[in-house]
């Protein structure tokens, strides 16, 4: 998803220039999509409720650590439900089979708790899960299955009783319940880390060392997945820990208003913005989601003037799509004004910052629909699949653009550098994962690992 809001003007960039430095915060940050007009993005204090743990193959020890998550989370709703005097019902979260699931989801859309087309999308994320786990063969799929499907359904129906409202700037939920550690346990399976590679992990090293002296970084991805966020820290949890549960991510306005999606991003750190996509998919409410882009732009000044955050932002807009014509997966081109809007806000946020190209290749656990859909509520398709994440070399602005005779020239110039950095990585995961080469193949300028190994 992209930050598509109109360059910032000179008086905002000076407006939000710090006289003295803020204190540096020694956390990270990752922005993600967001959906919603203004009343969507408001500060609002949600119930406490967050994700329990949840297998991803099961033995003694899980099963426990699972029993007590489950224990948690549903004492947690149920003080929830006291509070607002109502009762929480335990259709998912007591079902112990597949039926049982199931005619949760029926139950509920019978007695008019839930939506047809929500029940029907439930229903449907439920089998197509189930298949990709199976096929992944790890211990206990069918078990894993169910107890994931179990909360993310629970999580799914608490949020259509009660909506969770993002603010501009949304933080993580941890806890009483982890919703980042459930994301992570429920796309764990569908991951094949014997088939999957990370690129420079030097330079990952490289960046988190900025990080702690202060500095802001600017990841310029590609997006492939509603699922990137979890398959970027599930890649770097080893090698990179403290920048996989702390990125923020520039969020689209889809992922923080479909209820099958919303449990997930709930887990994340977000700037919620409207995709240029979809900015006059509703013309009528189009100069409200411009307003809104600016508060959130505004909230992201904020951030970056205290130092040590790093954020990603698929400048393209959107998820890639595949060639209609061969059916081959690429990176969408760049938007050279948000590319320009994350670069200036970096050079003037008070701490040094660095962009930085990023390349991801994950779309066969989760593609999205061939074409962008202007409706709320796309079908999910999901397999499992090796997938892969790299990061090049810092691409300066100044450097890259030393001989451009004009700004214009000069953004387009730098947008194509980025792009082409983040197409020639892509190709070297692509030859990797779907070329089978694996740790093979490596270039002079992409050093592939498996840092889980």
């Amino acid at each position: 998803m992209i930050l598509s809001t109109p360059g910032p003007s000179s008086a905002f960039l000076a407006a939000t220039k710090p006289s003295s430095p803020f204190p540096r915060v020694s956390k990270l940050f990752f922005l993600a999509p967001s959906h919603s007009l203004s009343s969507r993005f408001r500060s609002t204090a949600r119930r406490s409720t967050a994700f329990p743990g949840v297998l991803s193959s099961l033995n003694l020890h899980a099963m426990a650590e699972l029993v007590q998550d489950k224990e948690v989370f549903a004492s947690a709703e149920a003080d929830s439900s006291k509070k607002k005097n109502r009762t929480r019902s335990r259709s998912f979260l007591d079902a112990a089979t597949e039926q049982e699931l199931l005619s949760g989801i029926s139950k509920e859309a019978e007695a008019g708790k839930l939506p047809s087309n929500v029940a029907a999308g439930m229903k449907e994320l439920y089998q197509n899960y189930k298949t990709a786990v199976l096929q992944s063969g790890i211990p206990n799929a069918h078990e894993t299955v169910l107890e994931n499907m179990a909360v993310a359904l629970d999580l799914i129906f608490l949020d259509v009783e009660d909506p969770f409202i993002f603010s501009p700037y949304h933080k993580a939920l941890r806890k009483p319940l982890d919703y980042y550690d459930f994301g992570q346990k429920y796309i764990r399976p569908l991951i094949d880390f014997r088939n999957s590679y990370v690129g420079n992990v030097n330079i990952f090293n490289e960046i988190q060392e900025k990080l702690q002296q202060g500095h802001n970084i600017v990841f310029i991805s590609n997006h492939q997945t509603e699922a990137d966020p979890a398959v970027i820290a599930l890649l770097l949890e080893t090698s990179s820990p403290h920048i996989a549960e702390n990125l923020i991510y520039v969020a689209g306005d889809r992922v923080v208003t479909d209820p099958l999606c919303k449990p997930f991003s709930m887990g994340r750190n977000l700037i919620c913005v409207y995709s240029k996509k979809h900015m006059n998919d509703d013309p009528e409410h189009s100069e409200e989601k411009r307003k809104a882009n600016i508060r959130s732009l505004k909230e992201m000044a904020l951030l970056l003037r205290g130092g040590s955050q790093v954020i990603w932002i698929a400048p393209s807009g959107g998820r890639d799509r595949p060639d209609p014509l061969s059916g081959e997966w690429f990176p969408a081109h760049f938007d050279a004004s948000s590319v320009d809007n994350m670069r200036r806000l970096a050079e003037h946020s008070g701490a040094p910052g660095h962009v930085y190209p990023l390349a991801l290749l994950c779309y066969d656990i989760m593609p999205p629909p061939p074409q962008v859909e202007r409706e709320i509520g796309e079908r999910r398709v999901i397999s499992f699949h090796g997938v892969g994440l790299s990061v090049a070399p810092e691409i300066s602005f100044s450097e890259v653009t030393a001989a451009s005779e004009n700004p214009e020239e000069a953004k387009e110039v730098y947008t194509e550098a980025l792009y082409k950095s983040v197409t020639e990585q892509y190709n070297v995961l692509k030859s990797a994962v779907h070329g089978k080469r694996g740790l093979g193949a490596s270039t002079p300028t992409v050093s592939l690992s498996q840092p889980w190994n």
